[in-house]
C-alpha cells in the first residue's frame, strides 16, 4: 500500500504518540493537539485521512469534522473516543455525520492499521474510478467534437435549393448524421442517417457513412451508389451494427426526385398546393449481413417550391401517437408552418420537448428541410 497523508487531532500527548508509532512508518503523519488549529493545519497539509478525537476542550470532534469537510469535502475521517458514556448516541451521530468509522480508545494497533488500510484502499479506488470517468468524459467530448465536425452548416443554398438543418444531441453519444452536396448538372444530393446504438463506436461509424456519401460524388450521388458505398464501408463491422438512411438526388431541371429509403422513418414531400406525400422505405436497413442489391430506387415528381422534411427516429419515436406513428402529428405541424425551413424545424423540436415534459432526451434529434428551386430555362443553363 502506498504512503498517505494522515492528520491526527487529539489533545492527549500519549494518544498522539501511540497513533504516530502505529502509522508513522508507512504514512506521512502530521499531528495537531488543538482542534481550533487543526483546520489551518489541514489546509496546508491537505490530508487524505484525518483521525479525530471526539472529546476536546475547544471544538469537539463532530464540530471539527464539519469544519474539515467544509474545507476539504473529499476528506475521510475516523472518530475516536475514550468515553464510555452514550456510545450508541455517539455512534449514530458519527454515522449521520458521514464519518468513515468510529472506534474506542484505547485501540488495538492491528485494528487501527487495518481500519486505516481499508479506508485508504476505498479512497484510492474512488480516485481511480474518478480518473477513469474523467478519461471517459474526455473521450466522449473528443468523439462529440468529431461528430459535430462531420455536420455541414445548418443553413445553406445548394444549386438554388434552400436547406435548413437542426441537430440536438442527447446526453450521450448517438449516431445521427445529416449531409448535403452539390451534384452534377445543378442537382442536389441529400442524406440523413442513423447508426445503431450509442457511444463512441456509434459516433465514429457516422464518419464511415459520411465518407461513403462523399465518395459517391464520382457516381453523381446516385442514391443506390450512396447506399452501396455505405454498405461496403460497414461490411467489416459486427452484425449488430447497422444504419438506417434516406438518400435523395433532386433534379429540378428534370422535375424529378430519386431516392432510396433504407429502413428509415418515412420522409415527407409537400407543397402548400397539395397534400403531403410520404416517401416510405424502399428496402431494409444497411447491414453487413444483408446483400447490397436489395434497395429499390424510386422516383417522384418534384416541382418548384416543393419541400422535403427528413428526420431521424429520435424525433418520430417521441411524437408517435397511440398507433406508434408520428406522420399525423407531423402533417399537422406542416399545415401550421407550411413555409417550412427553420420555423417548422424549431416547432417540431419544441413539440418533442413538450412531450418529453422534462424527461431526459433519449436519442439525438436530427431534422432537415429542403425547398426545391424552379426549373432553369435552357438559356439560363447555357
Amino acid at each position: 500500500m502506498r504512503s498517505a497523508r494522515i492528520l491526527v487531532v487529539d489533545d492527549e500527548p500519549g494518544m498522539v504518540r501511540a497513533v504516530e508509532r502505529v502509522l508513522g512508518e508507512a504514512h506521512h503523519v502530521v499531528v495537531s493537539r488543538s482542534s481550533t488549529d487543526a483546520v489551518a493545519v489541514a489546509a496546508e497539509f491537505n490530508p487524505e485521512l484525518a483521525i479525530v478525537d471526539i472529546r476536546m476542550p475547544e471544538l469537539d470532534g463532530f464540530e471539527l469534522m464539519a469544519r474539515l469537510k467544509a474545507r476539504l469535502p473529499g476528506l475521510d475521517i475516523i472518530l475516536m473516543t475514550g468515553s464510555v458514556d452514550d456510545l450508541d448516541e455517539k455512534l449514530i451521530r458519527a454515522i449521520r455525520s458521514h464519518a468513515f468509522y468510529f472506534i474506542q480508545k484505547p485501540f488495538d494497533r492491528e485494528v487501527l492499521k487495518t481500519l486505516v488500510e481499508r479506508c485508504l484502499e476505498l479512497r484510492w479506488h474512488r480516485e481511480e474510478r474518478r480518473y477513469q470517468m474523467e478519461r471517459l468524459q474526455a473521450q466522449i467530448a473528443e468523439a462529440r467534437a468529431f461528430q459535430q465536425s462531420l455536420l455541414p452548416e445548418r443553413e445553406a443554398v445548394v444549386n438554388g435549393m434552400a436547406i435548413c438543418c437542426r441537430y440536438t444531441p442527447f446526453s450521450g453519444l448517438g449516431g445521427d448524421l445529416y449531409d448535403y452536396a452539390a451534384a452534377n448538372d445543378g442537382h442536389t444530393a441529400l442524406l440523413i442517417a442513423d447508426v445503431s446504438g450509442h457511444g463512441v463506436s456509434a459516433a465514429m461509424l457516422t464518419g464511415v457513412v459520411k465518407s461513403a456519401f462523399h465518395a459517391s460524388r464520382v457516381d453523381g450521388y446516385e442514391p443506390r451508389a450512396v447506399i452501396e458505398r455505405v454498405w461496403t464501408g460497414i461490411a467489416a463491422f459486427s452484425p449488430e451494427r447497422f444504419v438506417t438512411l434516406f438518400a435523395a438526388l433532386v433534379a429540378p431541371d428534370e422535375g424529378r426526385l430519386q431516392y432510396v429509403n433504407a429502413g428509415h422513418p418515412s420522409i415527407v414531400l409537400w407543397n402548400g398546393l397539395r397534400n403531403p406525400v410520404w416517401l416510405e422505405s424502399t428496402g431494409p436497413i444497411v447491414s453487413p449481413v444483408l446483400p447490397a442489391s436489395t434497395w429499390e430506387v424510386r422516383a417522384v415528381p418534384i416541382e418548384e417550391g416543393d419541400q422535403l422534411l427528413l428526420y431521424t427516429d429520435g424525433v418520430s419515436d417521441v411524437l408517435a401517437g397511440a398507433d406508434g406513428h408520428a406522420e399525423a402529428r407531423i402533417t399537422t405541424m406542416i399545415e401550421r408552418d407550411s413555409a417550412g425551413g427553420a420555423q417548422l424545424l424549431d416547432a417540431i423540436l419544441a413539440a418533442v420537448q413538450h412531450d418529453l415534459a422534462g424527461r431526459p432526451q433519449p436519442d439525438d434529434l436530427t431534422l432537415l428541410t429542403a425547398r426545391a428551386p424552379g426549373r432553369p430555362n435552357v438559356a439560363g443553363r447555357a
